[in-house]
């Protein structure tokens, strides 16, 4: 497990670090809770200052419905696949596949495999953090 620990001097830039009122945030994701989505698909989440990340884990079978959002999405596929439905296209993204979603494309997924998906968006996704995103299959 990673640890925390004093390092005098490293990571320190003169003129900057002298003001900074702040440490960067450090997370296990395991110990990030797990949102059931649907019966085949769950979620964990984190927010930063200016973006979102999320672990997807996905069942086969698992559909992410149609949907857009003011935010720009990178979306990487770690294990498994899925096939992508974005404006009349279809794209099947297999593991180590990356698809960068410029803000409010129209886009869809459907879990071919068991899949872990890795998403970070921006900005943040502010639907999440207030609830109004209605597009998840329940």
């Amino acid at each position: 497990m990673a640890a925390i620990e004093d390092a005098p001097g490293k990571g320190l830039i003169a003129g900057i670090s002298d003001h900074m009122v702040t440490l960067p945030e450090f997370y296990q994701l395991d110990s990030v809770p797990s949102e059931k989505m649907s019966p085949l698909l769950e979620r964990q989440y984190l927010y930063g200052k200016e973006s979102t990340f999320v672990k997807w884990t996905a069942k086969k079978g698992a559909v992410v419905p149609l949907h857009h959002h003011a935010n720009e999405q990178v979306t990487w596929i770690v294990s498994g696949k899925a096939t992508v439905y974005s404006q009349g296209k279809a794209y099947t993204m297999s593991a180590g596949d990356i698809m960068i979603f410029p803000p409010n494309v129209p886009h869809e997924f459907a879990f071919s495999e068991d899949t872990v998906d890795i998403d970070f968006f921006a900005p943040g996704r502010q639907d999440w953090m207030d609830g109004t995103a209605s597009y998840y299959a329940k």
